[in-house]
């Protein structure tokens, strides 16, 4: 038992100070990318919305494009009507109505080569959309006023990507969990990002140029993906463009909590297939990372019961220090501190959850109504 309890003792206080590591370079911004001057003049861009069902979100989503701290003549926004059974069609019409720029309901009839579901609908509004920068969001999302021109602050030459910060805003303790949940993961992806790691990109909150756009054929020359941000981020970077992941107010979207647990479940499950496209290096130090939990029981098995609770508290502590860090550079308030605590024992759940779901439940994903292998 001694053995197991050194193990353990050693892996917490490795991991503890993995994590003020990572807090210090974020806090820091070590490497964060800076800004290049805005082009002159302003470019015409295009907003692409996929949207199946989404009568509820949209009119909040629509509402934030005009708001947008840009001038509307130069906005093309162009909504995907994914085969919707409600009203979407009709509320972003109405809540586009008197629009100065441009703005279209594009339905979603057919395949474009592997495109399906969301992808497919990005690539034929791609294929509408007649300008150089490709703006990416998603129908739940509340886009910040200077959404466009801090997107475009980051598209370098030679830079194909630009991805934005998203968090969770919603009423009730799950969507406050899954905040915070969102802000810490997305900070360590940051800190990785800057030192020149490629780990991701949100599909709700991307610029992608119509140059590297192309150069991967599009959607429909890509290998079907349910992350399909993801799969395209890879394809923008094989093609030898740059990248640039931004943890900033300027680009700070709101995403609506995923609902109820049955409904993030879901949410994670899809994400689990981008994950184990990462690099084999990146889910190496995932996989270590998440181990904390485990080091924990072994603890408790070696005999030392008040050394588990201390690692516990350090951890949550740490945690706490990080979250401190991390909503001070994405300009957000604290959460709650029964939030701060209770969250170490949701994650916990979800991932448990997560795991014996993919272990043990069927293969396939489900999303918006429809189920993908």
């Amino acid at each position: 038992m001694s053995v197991l309890f050194y193990f353990c003792a050693i892996y917490c206080a490795l991991w503890l100070v993995w994590l003020s590591i990572i807090t210090q370079r974020l806090a820091a911004r070590t490497g964060a990318p800076a800004p290049v001057p805005l082009p002159v003049p302003l470019p015409r861009v295009s907003i692409l919305i996929a949207a199946r069902n989404e009568e509820a979100a949209l009119p909040r989503c629509l509402a934030s494009v005009r708001a947008l701290d840009y001038p509307a003549p130069l906005l093309d926004v162009l909504v995907g009507d994914d085969a919707s059974t409600d009203r979407t069609r009709a509320v972003a019409e109405a809540a586009m109505q008197g629009f100065a720029g441009k703005f279209a309901v594009i339905p979603i009839t057919e395949n474009l080569g592997q495109a399906r579901g969301k992808a497919n609908v990005l690539a034929h509004l791609a294929r509408h959309a007649a300008t150089e920068y490709l703006f990416i969001t998603d129908a739940d999302i509340a886009l910040p006023p200077t959404w466009v021109q801090g997107m475009l602050a980051h598209a370098a030459p030679q830079v194909g990507t630009v991805t934005g910060l998203t968090v969770v805003e919603g009423s009730g303790w799950l969507a406050g969990l899954q905040g915070i949940d969102w802000l810490l993961s997305l900070a360590a992806a940051q800190v990785a990002t800057d030192s020149g790691q490629p780990m991701t990109a949100m599909g709700n909150n991307m610029l992608v140029t119509r140059a590297a756009y192309r150069a991967t054929g599009g959607y429909e020359a890509l290998p079907f993906s349910v992350t399909e941000d993801f799969a395209l981020f890879e394809a923008v970077n094989a093609q030898g463009y740059g990248f640039r992941q931004l943890f900033e107010p300027a680009v700070r979207a709101a995403s609506l909590p995923a609902g109820p647990w049955a409904a993030l479940l879901r949410q994670r499950l899809r994400w689990m297939r981008g994950v184990a496209a990462l690099p084999r290096q990146v889910q190496a130090g995932l996989i270590l990372f998440s181990g904390y939990w485990l080091a924990l029981t072994g603890l408790l098995l070696a005999g030392r019961p008040l050394w588990a609770l201390g690692a516990l508290g350090l951890k949550i502590a740490a945690q706490a220090i990080m979250l401190r860090a991390a909503t001070r550079r994405a300009g957000l308030p604290m959460p709650a501190a029964h939030l701060v605590v209770g969250f170490e024992f949701f994650s916990l759940a979800l991932i448990t959850h997560v795991a014996f779901s993919r272990v043990l439940g069927p293969r396939g994903v489900d999303w918006k109504g429809r189920r993908y292998e």
